[in-house]
């Protein structure tokens, strides 16, 4: 017999049905006591189900009535009251006027980056109030974001959201939620109860499929998908615009380098503001000989100064930090550890460097050591020593210093004395991360940080370490941020494949 018409709870009458998922039916209602608009979901009980399992559908159905009371904020689902129909719970819900994300994909294939930023930033602010709440949604998606007609978005259905505290609801081995938004960390270790971290990936993912009209994990099986989600690459997005950085940052398999919620939510308001705002003719060159002649070097420690010299020979951007956090590509050559700086697992000392590969080519530097430079790429002169070599279009550096830290850790000169000194010469800047690691089984450090020129957002990442025979060295890439993933190899080859004057036999520091 058809629900149509049907009172619950002797209040809610079911109006017309607006839509149907998973886990239950969700219906316009008539709240014939206070005379207004609701939306009823009605849970769904598959046949067959043994008792236990009923219990725990009949138990996340009110947990995600709590769940979403806890939150209070405009861009998440109201929750009203859990009434009982038959035997199954219900939840009353604010009623909204709308199409979902999910929706609207299908209707236009795409949607243009600047309206999926608007929209992303907006979920972002609903995650980071659902877990300042303690809560976790676990089923971020398309289809659980309501676009209201009247211009508001709101996050709904935290039919499997969990909070701290509550037990389990799944059995052991047993993942809930949309295969193609989980995250890798999940899949691969069967993490039942995610972290924060997890709500950000599926965001990732949303935000990706919203402005490609695909998923960047999509396979023949369930199982398939699995897998290319824990271990595989995904394809860059190629339509993303401005959005591009903070899909990359989201989409890193390593859920402690994930863009958390607020980090999130703040580059995509740069991305809307970029999307509509008019670039400014740049006011200064971008030459590097043109930049080195211009900088007040004198004014600024050496590192600093010629990092900024090089940097901004990459340099600028109005409108805005945007945000590129390593990873985009999950294959190790993007993370720390295939560059031979991960402390999980890190490169003996004794491992030969690997050849170079195609499209590069080793050069010497006077003071001993050799290192893959991308065909093409010229060196340049530049203040105090530095090894530069810059590509074609003079707007990205390769660079590598033999210097003298202020002690022997290069991690706590940086956040003593160099990065106040780059934050103070550089606009715009941000840490995206600086962290220990090891190269070739020795300590290192890592920093990467973004920062703003005339007409272009760039990023810079950098590897500091010490060779055996106690010689320091910074390796260190900058490049325009939109052009980030294109350049980012670089660096990881340089690092990778350099060859340090010890490790050279007959070579020695020249004059």
């Amino acid at each position: 017999m058809s629900d149509l018409g049907r009172l619950i709870a002797n209040r809610y009458r079911l109006v017309e049905r607006v839509g149907r998922g998973g886990m239950g039916t969700v219906w316009q209602a008539e709240d014939e006591l206070l005379g207004r608009r609701v939306a009823v979901k009605k849970l769904h009980v598959p046949p067959h189900l043994h008792d236990d399992e009923v219990q725990r559908l009949y138990e996340r159905t009110r947990r995600e009535a709590r769940s979403a009371a806890r939150i209070t904020h405009p861009n998440v689902i109201v929750v009203h009251d859990v009434v009982d129909d038959e035997g199954l719970p219900c939840i009353i819900m604010e009623y909204i006027p709308s199409v979902t994300l999910g929706d609207l994909v299908k209707q236009r294939g795409t949607l243009p980056p600047d309206e999926v930023a608007r929209i992303g930033r907006i979920m972002a602010i609903a995650l980071r109030a659902a877990h300042d709440a303690g809560v976790l949604h676990r089923d971020v998606k398309p289809a659980n974001v309501l676009l209201g007609n009247d211009g508001r978005i709101v996050l709904t259905d935290f039919g499997i959201a969990a909070e701290p505290g509550t037990p389990s609801l799944t059995k052991t081995g047993e993942l809930v939620g949309s295969v193609q938004y989980l995250a890798p960390e999940r899949l691969r270790s069967g993490i039942a109860e995610p972290g924060p971290a997890c709500d950000l990936w599926s965001l990732g993912v949303t935000l990706y499929q919203a402005v490609e009209g695909r998923l960047p994990y999509q396979r023949d099986t369930a199982i398939e998908t699995a897998y290319a989600i824990a271990a595989e690459a995904y394809e860059p997005p190629r339509s993303a615009g401005n959005l591009t950085p903070v899909i990359q940052g989201l989409l890193m398999k390593d859920p402690a380098e994930r863009m958390d919620a607020h980090e999130a939510e703040r580059l995509l308001g740069h991305a809307v503001a970029a999307g509509t705002a008019p670039l400014a003719p740049p006011t200064r060159p971008e030459r590097v000989d043109d930049l080195v002649a211009s900088e007040p070097v004198g004014k600024r420690s050496r590192r600093t100064a010629l990092w900024i010299v090089s940097a901004v020979v990459v340099a600028a951007v109005t409108g805005g930090v945007l945000l590129w956090t390593r990873g985009g590509t999950p294959t190790a050559s993007a993370h720390p550890s295939e560059t031979g700086t991960s402390s999980h697992s890190p490169n003996p000392s004794s491992s030969p460097p690997p050849p170079v590969p195609a499209g590069y080519h080793l050069k010497t530097a006077d003071q001993g050591f050799s290192i893959p430079v991308p065909d093409g790429w010229t060196p340049k002169k530049v203040p105090g020593g530095e090894v530069a070599y810059i590509d074609p279009s003079e707007r990205v550096g390769l660079r590598v210093d033999v210097v003298e830290f202020a002690g022997s850790d290069p991690l706590q000169h940086w956040r003593d004395t160099e990065e106040a000194q780059t934050r103070r010469d550089n606009p715009g800047y941000e840490r995206v991360r600086m962290a220990s690691t090891t190269f070739r089984g020795r300590p290192a450090g890592y920093w990467e940080f973004t920062f703003r020129g005339q007409v272009r957002q760039f990023r810079a990442v950098e590897l500091a370490f010490s060779g055996t025979d106690g010689t320091q060295y910074v390796v260190y890439l900058s490049a325009p941020n939109a052009q980030w993933t294109q350049y980012r190899p670089v660096f990881d080859t340089a690092v990778k494949g350099i060859r340090l004057r010890e490790e050279t036999p007959g070579s020695s520091r020249r004059p």
